[in-house]
């Protein structure tokens, strides 16, 4: 078929308002985002199947019981025993089965099941009615649910669904994948692996990594990225343990960006603290602010602390803070990172991120940033996908779980005279996908086959 060759410059980019991980997927893609008005976000272009002008009461009801709900546990499960207890059973329902033995696993789940009893009833049709009347264009989403809109109400177009995760449930898979017309852009060979045991064929999968944002990459030379870590890896490496060892590596795949003893960097260790999209763990940025309070006030140290989208977030991080004597020092190297948008909270996130040394965080999308060439002390996981996506960084040599937080100011330089943290940061990237916003517009506009068989997709 002729259609099958055309080439695009633009697609219809769609997530949903849920947490950060499902928009974060697809800001790297803006660019590339169709304007549709009345339904696109103004300046992105991207359309929020949650959240769009003109969506049916009845659609919007369905999607914010959901988000509610998953908010409300997230933020319970520090609670003692019933907090556990009621996150648990959620995330039975969402649990990701083993891998081995490998196996049929193509059955759909009861939550697939309920989804399309909605989806039969009408949920989503609007969104995809609405762009069926216009450029039947690439429609890449990163969302599970809105693919299946896609498909259950007819989309015209090609169907494109971005995976987040390095290992994911089957909740991802329509009732029947044999005969499924989406495409998946994963980010890993063992999300391909694990479609493949769902039931989807093996044409419909395309291993593209996670699409990370361009603007920390520097093009395909990676010119702001290898500048970066240049630096950052003075900064993990104190004393020269690492760039001793591995001098001819790094000036091999760093070139003139290699910085040696001598190098000048305009700013102290950085260390970027995120929560996720719940607001969980916010106590964790607080004892991490204590424990290292001498070390920021006497400038050694730099500290983001990432309040994201969330209001009581920020506010909470003002307080204590105001409590540390650190809000009020103007030379107190410490920031909240705060946006009233999710979209330009990750404009300012990704800033942020050029002159960071450390990235903290739970093994959320997060994870994939390694490929950045950022070293990752991961919080406690919350959900089972997040389990996986740990095993996935420490396979790679890129994450390191943390130690007690109210201890950081003792382990965190242990880490750092050993080099350790150094290591880190160049094993990401090393063997962490890096391209993936390039290789999902390679296949979704040009059409290619694309299977990047390159050794930075682990």
């Amino acid at each position: 078929m002729k259609s099958e060759n055309k080439t695009f410059k633009k697609a219809y980019i769609v997530t949903v308002d849920m947490g950060y991980g499902h928009q974060r997927a697809v800001y790297p893609l803006h660019d590339i985002a169709q304007d549709v008005e009345g339904l696109s976000m103004d300046g992105y272009g991207i359309i929020n199947a949650n959240k769009y002008g003109g969506i049916p009461k009845s659609d919007q009801r369905r999607w914010e019981g959901g988000r509610s709900i998953y908010e409300t546990i997230s933020r319970m499960k520090h609670l003692p025993i019933v907090g556990n207890w009621i996150f648990g059973i959620m995330d039975y329902i969402q649990r990701i089965e083993p891998f081995y033995p490998a196996r049929d696993l193509s059955k759909p789940t009861m939550q697939v099941k309920q989804l399309y009893s909605w989806i039969k009833k009408g949920w989503g049709k609007h969104l995809i009615d609405s762009l069926n009347r216009l450029e039947h264009l690439p429609y890449i989403t990163s969302f599970f649910t809105t693919a299946f809109f896609a498909e259950e109400h007819g989309y015209k177009g090609k169907i494109y669904c971005i995976c987040t995760d390095t290992d994911i449930s089957r909740a991802w898979v329509p009732l029947d994948p044999n005969k499924s017309r989406i495409n998946y852009l994963v980010p890993n060979r063992r999300v391909k692996e694990r479609l493949e045991l769902y039931g989807v064929k093996t044409e419909k999968i395309f291993v593209t990594g996670f699409p990370l944002p361009k603007e920390n990459l520097g093009g395909s030379s990676l010119k702001v990225l290898k500048s970066a870590l240049g630096k950052r890896i003075t900064h993990l490496d104190p004393e020269g343990r690492y760039r001793q060892k591995y001098k001819h590596t790094m000036q091999e795949f760093l070139g003139d960006e290699f910085c040696d003893d001598k190098c000048e960097i305009a700013h102290p260790l950085t260390i970027t603290f995120a929560v996720g999209g719940a607001g969980a763990q916010r106590e964790l940025g607080a004892e991490i602010a204590e424990s290292l309070r001498e070390h920021i006030l006497a400038g050694e140290i730099r500290l983001n602390l990432v309040a994201g989208v969330k209001n009581d977030v920020y506010r909470y991080y003002q307080a204590v803070l105001k409590d540390m004597g650190l809000l009020d020092k103007k030379k107190a190297n410490i920031n909240i990172v705060f946006a009233e948008s999710k979209f330009d909270y990750f404009k300012k996130f990704n800033e942020v991120l050029d002159e960071t040394d450390i990235l903290w965080t739970k093994p959320s999308e997060l994870s994939f940033y390694a490929g950045l060439g950022l070293p990752i002390i991961m919080a406690p996981t919350i959900g089972s996908q997040e389990d996986f996506n740990k095993q996935w960084l420490t396979s790679i040599g890129a994450g390191v779980p943390q130690e007690d937080t109210r201890y950081t100011s003792e382990w965190l330089f242990d880490w750092l005279q050993s080099g350790w943290l150094a290591q880190a940061a160049m094993e990401g990237f090393l063997d962490a996908p890096r391209n993936g916003a390039y290789h999902v517009e390679e296949v979704a506009l040009k059409g290619k086959r694309s299977e990047i068989e390159d050794m930075h997709l682990l």
